[in-house]
């Protein structure tokens, strides 16, 4: 099994303290790539600096919502200077939160569309952050997408089916956690199992959202790997064939990384 963990934070705690045995136990579950996600300016050296000296992880630069009212100063300028180092391969995470509204949602909305316009500048995708926002989420997708494409990803999806035709139609991908093996977590299923296999990404979002049978446990890109078995029998397909397909699709979204 060959797989991607398209979204981890290795350098939080929980997976920061033993991020090198973390990194082991992916690499013996069969993970071969790992992007490693920014949410704040403050850590931005961090998570380059760990997809720096490790060959199997990349690095993504942004400020997530729940961040937006302390990082007004960063904006696409910024974005785009800090994105040309070659192991950022992506945008983010950003987007919209309005379930915490940690946030004013208009300073949300500013910097969403600061990095839509760097995904757009440099070429690389966005890592779009949604919950309880998925209006808003999509008119501003559209609405930036009309100015000029660029490509992207829904990470951690939990939204709604509808979402999720909005996204594909948008030419995005869409990447499921753990999350699809709750019992409760009906809905997703449901979403899940109709999602087409060239748009389907696999995650962990470590140290959060550990799989079953991990809960309780942080998080760890290991744990990629329960997730896709549990997507594979879920859908019908050969867990094999799924990594094959989730891990080709990574490297297709985050093209930089071929370089």
């Amino acid at each position: 099994m060959k797989l991607a963990d398209s979204h981890c934070h290795l350098n939080y705690k929980g997976v920061a303290e033993q991020q090198g045995e973390v990194l082991a136990r992916a690499r013996a579950a069969g993970v071969a790539s790992m992007l490693n996600i920014a949410t704040r300016e403050s850590e931005w050296d961090a998570v380059v600096g760990t997809a720096e000296r490790e060959a199997d992880v990349w690095a993504t630069v942004g400020i997530h919502p729940h961040e937006a009212d302390q990082h007004p100063h960063i904006d696409t300028a910024k974005l785009v200077e800090r994105a040309a180092h070659p192991r950022i391969v992506g945008i983010g995470e950003s987007g919209l939160d309005y379930y915490y509204d940690h946030s004013d949602r208009a300073a949300q909305q500013s910097s969403f569309r600061a990095h839509l316009a760097a995904c757009r500048e440099t070429g690389l995708p966005i890592v779009v952050h949604t919950r309880d926002a998925e209006a808003d989420t999509a008119d501003i997708l559209r609405d930036e997408l009309g100015k000029g494409a660029f490509p992207g990803v829904l990470h951690c999806f939990t939204g709604s089916a509808e979402l999720a035709r909005t996204a594909i139609d948008l030419g995005l991908y869409i990447s499921i956690s753990g999350i699809v093996t709750f019992k409760s977590a009906q809905d997703l299923q449901a979403v899940a199992r109709s999602l087409p296999i060239e748009r389907l990404l696999i995650e962990t979002d470590a140290p959060f959202l550990a799989p079953v049978p991990h809960r309780g446990k942080p998080g760890q890109p290991a744990f990629v790997a329960d997730t896709c078995r549990f997507l594979a029998d879920l859908r019908g397909e050969d867990a094999d064939t799924l990594a094959e397909t989730t891990y080709e699709n990574f490297h297709r979204l985050f093209a930089k990384t071929r370089a």
